[in-house]
C-alpha cells in the first residue's frame, strides 16, 4: 500500500485557478475512465466556485454535473469544498438548508466534504460536519491556513484538536495562497498529528514557488495526503503537477505507485481542452512572489484578474493587489478563502476604482462588520466599521444562530420552476441568478458564454469577430487600445470607456446616421438639436441629484419609488458587480422624482439610475 496518497484536483481547483472556473462537464467526461484508473485518493471534482460557474457562465446545472462524474468515476472518491455554513453561496444559511444541502451532495455523488470556514470560526463548521457524518460520509475538516499577527502554530493546533473532537475523519490544511513554507509545515503537520493522530491532507497553491517543497517537508514530518494537479492544469495559481511529486517520492518510503504514463496521457489530453479557453486564461501563470504580501489565494486571482477586466479595469490589478492587504488589516485579519477573498478582494477594488477608500461599501462587508460571517481573528478598524455600519448592534453569537428554518420559505418562492429540492437548493445558492437559470431551463433557452476560437482558427470563411482590443498607428506613433465597456447617453453622442497603452479614458463617438444636419446662412452645417431619450436609454448623469454606481453591474432591486422622500447616503438601489452586492446610496437629500433602473438591467457608471430633487 502506498505511503502517501494523493488528491487530483485537475477537475476543480486546477481549471478554478488558471481559467476562471470555465472547463465545461463536457470536456471532462471523455477523460474520467482514465482519471479513474489512476488509483488517487480522491478527485477532487465538485464545490468551490464550480456550482457558481456552471449557473452563471457555462449555464449547465451543477447537479447533472456531479450525477455524469459520479456515474464515469466509479472507483474513484468524489471530493467536494464545502464552505461550512455558507455552503457553496456567499452568506451564511439555516441549519435546515446546510443540512439539506449535504445530504442532497452525498445522495448525488460526494464522497469526502472538506469542510472549512474562512473565519476559522469552529461555530461555523460544526452542523456541516454533523451533516457529512449522518450521511455517512468522510469528514476532512480543514484549517484555513495564513500569515498575521494573531495567527501562528499554536492558534491552527488548536483548531485541529477542535475539529477531531466535532468527529472528523481527516485534517486538511488548507494553504490557499501558497503562504505555508516548508520548515513552518513541518513544524504545522508535527504538533497536529501529536495533539490529534488523525491523518493530515495538506494543499498549497503553487503561486509562491514554495508548494513543491512544502509538500516534501509535510510528507516528512507525518502527512499522508497531498493535493496536486495534473500538469496541464498545474503551477502558478494552480497546484504542484502531480507527475513531478509521485516521480519525488518515486523509489522512497513515501512512493505513492501511481503510473507516471498513464498520469502523462491524461495531462496531454487536458493540455488540448485547454486551449479551448483561452480566453479565460490567467495572467498569473507563474510564480508571483508577490502573494507572500497580498495573500491573494489562487482560487482566487484569475477570476479577480478576469473580473477586473469585465469592468474594464484590468490595468488596475497592481493597485487592488496593494489594497488587498490594507483592507484586510482594517478588517481584522480574516484569512483570505471564499468568501472572505472576494469581501476584501471586490472592497479592495472599490476603493482602487472610486478613488476613495470606503467611499462606497459592499452589503458583504457591512455583514462582516455586523459579525454576520462569525468572529474575526484580530481587532477591526473601528473606524472603518462607523463608516460601514455606525452604530448597528455587531454580533457575537453563531451567526446562523439568528437564522430560521429556510428550506420552505425558498420552496415557496421558487414553486413551478424547481423540479426537485437540487434545483430548490440551486435557488438557494445564488436567488437572482439561480432563478433566471431555472427560467431559462423552463423555456429551453439556457445557452453557455460564447467559446471563441484561436485566432488561427478564423480563416477567410470562417467567423469573423469584432475585436475589442486591437493597436492602431497614427502618424507613426502605434497605440493599444482596449474597449471595456460602453455606456448609454442622452444625446447623440455615446460615452465608450477604453484603455490606451493601459491608461483609461472616456470617448465620446457621434453616429453621423442619427444626426440630422442643416446649413445656416453662413453654410456652416449645424447639429440639430439633440434627441431624446430612447425608450429603455438611461440618461447621461449630469447632475449632483442623478445617483449613478461606482462600477458597472446589474441591478438586483430597487429600494425606493417615485415620491419617496430620502436623505443623503440612504440605500435606493442594490447592484451587484464581482460577485458581490453593492448598494447604491442617495447622492443628496431629497424627493425621487425619476427611477431610470428597473431589476436586471446592465449598468455602467456614466449611466443616471436614479434622480432626486433637493427639496
Amino acid at each position: 500500500m502506498a505511503k502517501v496518497h494523493i488528491t487530483d484536483l485537475v477537475l476543480r481547483d486546477g481549471h478554478q485557478s488558471l481559467i476562471a472556473t470555465r472547463m465545461q462537464t463536457a470536456d471532462m467526461l471523455p477523460i474520467c475512465s482514465k482519471l479513474d484508473a489512476v488509483g488517487f485518493w480522491s478527485l477532487e471534482a465538485w464545490g468551490g466556485a464550480t456550482f457558481d460557474a456552471c449557473v452563471r457562465f457555462l449555464r449547465e446545472d451543477p447537479w447533472e454535473r456531479l450525477r455524469k462524474l459520479r456515474k464515469a468515476l466509479p472507483n474513484t472518491p468524489i471530493q467536494m469544498l464545502l464552505r461550512g455554513q455558507n455552503l457553496l453561496g456567499y452568506r451564511n444559511y439555516s441549519d435546515d438548508v446546510v443540512r439539506a444541502f449535504v445530504q442532497k451532495s452525498a445522495d448525488n455523488g460526494v464522497d469526502v466534504f472538506r469542510v472549512f470556514d474562512a473565519m476559522n470560526d469552529l461555530r461555523n463548521l460544526r452542523v456541516s460536519i454533523e451533516a457529512v457524518k449522518a450521511a455517512g460520509k468522510h469528514a476532512e475538516g480543514t484549517v484555513s491556513y495564513t500569515t498575521s499577527p494573531v495567527h501562528n502554530i499554536p492558534h491552527f493546533v488548536e483548531l485541529a484538536k477542535g475539529l477531531a473532537e466535532m468527529g472528523c475523519d481527516t485534517i486538511a490544511i488548507k494553504d490557499m495562497a501558497g503562504l505555508l513554507t516548508p520548515y513552518t509545515a513541518f513544524e504545522l503537520v508535527h504538533e497536529i498529528r501529536a495533539a490529534t493522530d488523525l491523518p493530515i491532507h495538506t494543499h498549497s497553491h503553487a503561486t509562491s514557488g514554495l508548494a513543491h517543497m512544502t509538500h516534501l517537508k509535510a510528507v516528512e514530518a507525518g502527512a499522508t495526503i497531498i493535493d496536486t494537479c495534473v500538469g496541464a492544469f498545474a503551477e502558478g495559481a494552480s497546484h504542484p503537477t502531480t507527475q513531478s511529486m509521485v516521480a519525488a517520492l518515486a523509489g522512497t518510503e513515501y512512493d505513492t505507485g501511481l503510473s507516471l504514463p498513464l498520469i502523462e496521457e491524461i495531462s496531454a489530453y487536458f493540455k488540448e481542452v485547454r486551449k479551448k479557453y483561452w480566453q479565460f486564461e490567467s495572467a498569473f501563470a507563474g510564480t508571483d512572489t508577490r502573494v507572500l504580501i497580498n495573500q491573494v489565494p489562487g482560487g482566487m486571482i484569475s477570476n479577480l484578474a478576469n473580473q477586473l477586466k469585465e469592468q474594464g479595469a484590468l490595468d488596475s490589478m497592481d493597485a487592488v493587489l496593494e489594497e488587498i492587504p490594507r483592507v484586510r488589516e482594517d478588517l481584522g485579519y480574516p484569512p483570505l478563502v471564499t468568501p472572505t477573498s472576494q469581501i476584501v478582494g471586490t472592497q479592495a477594488a472599490l476603493n482602487v476604482l472610486t478613488g476613495a477608500r470606503y467611499k462606497s461599501v459592499t452589503n458583504e462587508v457591512k455583514l462582516y462588520l455586523q459579525g454576520r460571517y462569525g468572529q474575526a481573528p484580530g481587532h477591526i478598524n473601528e473606524e472603518v466599521r462607523k463608516i460601514a455600519i455606525g452604530d448597528l448592534e455587531v454580533t457575537t453569537c453563531r451567526p446562523a444562530d439568528l437564522l430560521g428554518d429556510e428550506l420552505d420559505k425558498l420552496r415557496g418562492e421558487i414553486e413551478g420552476l424547481a423540479k426537485s429540492d437540487e434545483d430548490v437548493l440551486t435557488y438557494a445558492m445564488f436567488p437572482e441568478i439561480g432563478k433566471t437559470w431555472l427560467q431559462e431551463r423552463a423555456a429551453g433557452s439556457l445557452k453557455p458564454e460564447q467559446l471563441l476560437p484561436p485566432a488561427a482558427a478564423q480563416q477567410d470563411n470562417g467567423p469573423r469577430y469584432a475585436a475589442d482590443e486591437f493597436k492602431i498607428t497614427l502618424h507613426g506613433e502605434t497605440y493599444h487600445i482596449k474597449l471595456s465597456g460602453s455606456g448609454r447617453s442622452d444625446s447623440t453622442q455615446r460615452p465608450y470607456f477604453v484603455s490606451v497603452d493601459g491608461v483609461t479614458e472616456e470617448v465620446l463617438v457621434e453616429s453621423l446616421n442619427e444626426v440630422a444636419i442643416e446649413t445656416g446662412g453662413d453654410s456652416a452645417p449645424r447639429k440639430a438639436a439633440a434627441a431624446p431619450t430612447a425608450p429603455g436609454q438611461k440618461p447621461r448623469a449630469s447632475h449632483p441629484g442623478h445617483v449613478t454606481a461606482a462600477m458597472p453591474g446589474t441591478v438586483v432591486d430597487v429600494l425606493v419609488s417615485i415620491g419617496q422622500t430620502v436623505k443623503a447616503g440612504d440605500g435606493v438601489l442594490v447592484i451587484e458587480a464581482m460577485k458581490m452586492e453593492n448598494e447604491v446610496q442617495a447622492s443628496i437629500a431629497g424627493v425621487v422624482i425619476s427611477i431610470f433602473a428597473m431589476k436586471g438591467d446592465a449598468v455602467t457608471p456614466d449611466m443616471a439610475l436614479v434622480e432626486i430633487q433637493p427639496e
